[in-house]
């Protein structure tokens, strides 16, 4: 690890997770929804603001599915993961300024932003993702992921502290009100987020494509390459089964998560509350993704994954009989220990699998399947509620999906897989 640190590119690649953590945290999942309800849309009820939220993020997410394996079929024909994930930063950084002059009550010029920064955030993804193979060798896959994961458990951590105390302590930074700490703290995440991308643009680099081409040629080539894909992916039947395992274990991760915030709420919990709790899980997560690092290079990826698996079946027989408000807390960190790890390897071992000629395309598909998360967990979930009438019963029922990834996670031969994708690679 330590000859990793000495490794600008590595560095660099890893810095960037620490720059767009920061909207992950600070907006997505802490301030948005929370300022959405209370300022934008003070003025509708809370059953249609969480209806328009719950628009805006499926929005988001469906427009990511449709455009990701294309986009990153393109990035590869033209050798343009960088230039890809430099429109999709700086478009992001614009929305989340711009985010700071919106006006109380106008919901819905903020939800047109939340969707456009959302779309930059994970269409940017895809490609930091495929640049991956660029910034190590095979063997270092899985500690490089990690360090990744915990730049940015430990990046957006730290800026959503910050941003926590101005709207705490309004006074103390100049502020008027806690509206407008939160105002600030858009702006505050863009720079953050413009500011350490910077090292990725400059210190990592792209190999140029084999055969210079026309924007016209890359476009075209790259509507064919996706069509291909998709039999490609088939065929490779190892690769095949992990993206079907880690589309079951991931919706339940996703699932888990969600249902974490539904537990507090329906506790009582203020959002104080819920504010501490997500930073328990960001800065319990930026070493926990360290050590999951170790173990997938010591024991292999699949060994903590199927650990992390294990750590979240207890979580939801946990969740099932969970009475106690502290119980939510901790709660919190034993996700914060295993939700890194989990992702981490998840990408590492993903890695070991594709050509890495076509790294754009198939992480394409991988942030695809990662956008369908949290689908099946929360209709299975509703299902059996309804059958038994018991919502702690339909808590239960995620577990399947735990259970059914980590059977056909189990069914993966890695090392038959890594032969089928260089087979691919070398034609």
């Amino acid at each position: 690890m330590a000859a990793l640190w000495k490794r600008t590119p590595v560095v660099s690649w890893c810095f960037f997770d620490w720059a767009n953590s920061a909207y992950a945290t600070t907006v997505m999942a802490g301030f948005f929804p929370v300022f959405f309800k209370q300022y934008w849309a003070g003025d509708l009820s809370t059953t249609d603001s969480t209806f328009w939220l719950g628009v805006a993020n499926s929005l988001a997410s469906i427009m990511v599915v449709f455009i990701a394996p294309l986009l990153g079929a393109i990035a590869d024909r033209g050798g343009s993961k960088k230039r890809f994930l430099l429109f999709f930063t700086y478009m992001a950084v614009v929305m989340t300024t711009a985010l700071f002059f919106v006006a109380q009550g106008s919901w819905v010029l903020a939800l047109a932003l939340y969707v456009l920064a959302t779309l930059g955030f994970s269409g940017g993804v895809i490609f930091y993702d495929a640049l991956l193979i660029n910034v190590a060798e095979q063997r270092e896959y899985d500690m490089v992921s990690a360090l990744g994961y915990g730049f940015g458990y430990l990046g957006g951590g730290l800026l959503f502290s910050f941003n926590v105390l101005m709207t705490l302590f309004p006074d103390a930074f100049g502020l008027a009100s806690a509206a407008e700490a939160v105002r600030y703290s858009f702006i505050s995440v863009a720079v953050w987020w413009a500011l350490f991308s910077l090292p990725l643009f400059l210190f990592v680099k792209e190999p140029a494509p084999v055969e210079a081409a026309s924007k016209a040629v890359v476009i075209r080539e790259g509507f064919q390459q996706l069509v291909t894909t998709f039999h490609q992916i088939r065929a490779l039947k190892q690769t095949f089964l992990f993206l079907l395992a880690y589309w079951l274990y991931i919706d339940g991760v996703d699932t888990i998560v969600r249902m974490a915030v539904d537990y507090g709420l329906s506790i009582g919990f203020d959002t104080n509350g819920l504010l501490t709790a997500l930073l328990l899980t960001q800065f319990v997560g930026f070493p926990a993704a360290i050590l999951f690092g170790r173990l997938g290079e010591k024991r292999g990826p699949r060994q903590g994954i199927m650990l992390a698996i294990f750590v979240y079946l207890l979580v939801v027989l946990w969740a099932y009989q969970m009475e106690a408000e502290w119980e939510f807390y901790t709660l919190a960190v034993v996700i914060g220990l295993v939700q890194g790890g989990i992702q981490s390897l998840s990408r590492s071992l993903y890695a070991r699998l594709i050509p890495k000629s076509k790294a754009g395309e198939f992480f394409g598909f991988y942030n695809m399947l990662g956008k369908f998360a949290a689908v099946l967990g929360p209709i299975l979930m509703g299902w059996v509620g309804v059958l038994t009438g018991s919502s702690r019963v339909s808590i239960l029922s995620i577990s399947v999906l735990f259970i059914l990834g980590a059977i056909i996670l189990s069914q993966v031969d890695i090392e038959e897989g890594q032969r089928q994708a260089q087979l691919l690679d070398e034609r």
